[in-house]
């Protein structure tokens, strides 16, 4: 299928790859120049505007960081530059709300794709699809998803398939603070990181998710690819779903609270396995 990728961060540019390396045709668009070297030596071709890269798509896929991005570009100019047959996907985090304004501005063409894994797990063609929207949109989307994951969720709608991210979100994000903590617990009574490591490491507590960021969580590494400030717009959001149904989470908001405290401490562009940063000795706590 002929395929267009808008946004090319991480997540972005291992679902191209994943795409070019299952055959289809891709073109891909970035507002900052300079992400899509690797893809085009792949085979992609980059595009010089978002029309450029949708006219004559089969399939437009938007993977971009919040609301505000993807209202910019899906209520722009990418509804001016798709063709009627032509099928949109959004993979990015945003809001139930959001997605339900996209049924309404592509009728028949839309769906909602979150993802969850990290960009390795997209490159490897491990991470779940979280499928949400027109049965038959969705059906016609085969071949594409086939390409990216075998493991798909599938939802009637597409604010249900968002949910599902935001709850899966949370989850981790509260499970890295906690662990955090628990760190932060650990070496303030003396214990040393190999003793945590051998304690917290090989506990039956300790999920296989979280597991992924033990060793960042121990040594605070701030590589990777969920950054504190999108963890914070996250666990945000994951609020804001409960409090339309009057539903308080007061632990997610303590999550949320510590991610916008890594954020404005310098570790805005961190992983999120940096709040870890936060419970250092001689950090001050916020």
């Amino acid at each position: 299928m002929d395929v267009a990728v808008v946004g090319l961060g991480r997540m972005g540019r291992a679902i191209a790859g994943r795409l070019v390396d299952g055959g289809h045709r891709v073109a891909v668009w970035n507002r900052t120049p300079g992400k899509a070297g690797v893809i085009v030596s792949a085979g992609a071709m980059e595009a010089s505007s978002i029309t450029d890269a949708a006219t004559d798509a089969d399939v437009v896929i938007t993977m971009l960081a919040n609301d505000d991005a993807v209202r910019a570009v899906a209520l722009g100019e990418l509804r001016s530059a798709i063709g009627g047959r032509t099928m949109y996907v959004d993979c990015s985090t945003v809001s139930p709300g959001l997605s339900a304004e996209l049924v309404a501005a592509f009728p028949g063409r839309f769906v909602a794709m979150p993802v969850v894994g990290s960009p390795a797990a997209v490159e490897a063609g491990k991470a779940v699809l979280l499928l949400g929207g027109d049965a038959g949109v969705v059906d016609r989307l085969g071949p594409v998803v086939a390409s990216l994951s075998d493991t798909v969720r599938r939802y009637d709608t597409a604010q249900l398939a968002i949910t599902a991210k935001l709850a899966t979100n949370l989850l981790l994000l509260s499970e890295v603070v906690a662990l955090a903590e628990s760190f932060a617990v650990g070496r303030s009574g003396g214990l040393r990181d190999d003793q945590l490591r051998d304690l917290l490491g090989a506990s039956p507590a300790l999920p296989a998710g979280l597991a992924n960021r033990f060793e960042d969580v121990l040594t605070g590494s701030q590589e990777g690819w969920w950054a504190t400030a999108l963890g914070a717009k996250d666990a945000g959001l994951a609020l804001d779903v409960a409090r339309a149904a009057a539903v308080e989470l007061p632990a997610a908001r303590a999550v949320r609270q510590r991610y916008e405290d890594a954020a404005s401490s310098g570790l805005h562009d961190a992983d999120i396995a940096a709040v870890t940063q936060l419970y250092r000795v001689g950090v001050a706590s916020r």
